[in-house]
């Protein structure tokens, strides 16, 4: 058990954000979520959130009381302002700086800042996110010298000290999957499989043994490539 003892997790609904919220379960007895409707593009993930929040209540009756509420914030303005294929129809593709299409600029810097404004008002000091870059599109902001340059920035900004946690940061997609397992067994990875949705382009209705997506956008192609891999080291 953790010597804070609340949490505040960013929440997409997500692979990686799932796993965080039952790492941070296990280790915190009281585990708020927060997500950002920005006008994605896979809007299908904030239909995931609720599924997977009620799953884990139902399945899983030793972290049922430790979850608390769920904020979600309106953050359209993100969309309005962003020309990227997760927030426009268009084609994913990689763009002359070398960066993905699906890049959202200060998307994960908004996303903190106003976590950390929730968490202020919460009383809520440590923030979690499934923020990585081991296996993961390249996207700047998901660095940890970004998160801690971050935290430093909010802590003396809202003169409060946040703790800004990354669990994934140093794990690939089959480490994400083995840590889950770690977690909440089969159980969890089932769960994780059924409910939640990482597929760029909102496909939630192909179902693969990793989950549900078009099989073919980047995010689907980390996830089923980790699942695979994780499966083979378990034989």
């Amino acid at each position: 058990m953790s010597q804070s003892s609340s949490a505040l997790v960013l929440f997409s609904g997500g692979q990686d954000s799932t796993t965080c919220l039952a790492s941070a379960l296990k280790r915190y007895r009281h585990v708020e979520t927060v997500g950002f409707d920005y006008g994605q593009r896979h809007r299908v993930e904030l239909d995931a959130r609720v599924h997977v929040l009620t799953a884990i209540r139902q399945d899983f009756p030793q972290w049922a009381d430790r979850l608390g509420e769920d904020h979600l914030i309106d953050l359209g303005v993100l969309g309005q302002i962003s020309e990227t294929s997760l927030t426009r129809e268009t084609e994913i593709t990689e763009n002359e700086d070398g960066l993905p299409s699906t890049f959202v600029p200060g998307r994960n810097l908004i996303f903190l800042t106003l976590s950390a404004a929730l968490a202020w008002r919460r009383g809520i000091d440590v923030i979690i996110g499934g923020m990585c870059e081991t296996d993961y599109s390249g996207y700047p902001d998901c660095r940890r010298d970004t998160i801690d340059a971050q935290q430093k920035a909010l802590s003396l900004g809202m003169d409060r000290q946040f703790t800004l946690k990354t669990p994934l940061m140093w794990l690939d997609k089959s480490e994400t999957w083995q840590l889950a397992f770690d977690i909440g067994g089969e159980a969890l990875v089932d769960l994780i499989v059924e409910k939640t949705h990482s597929c760029y382009m909102g496909d939630h209705r192909t179902r693969h043994d990793w989950g549900y997506g078009c099989g073919k956008c980047p995010a689907c192609d980390l996830r089923a490539n980790g699942y695979h891999k994780w499966r083979e080291r378990q034989k």
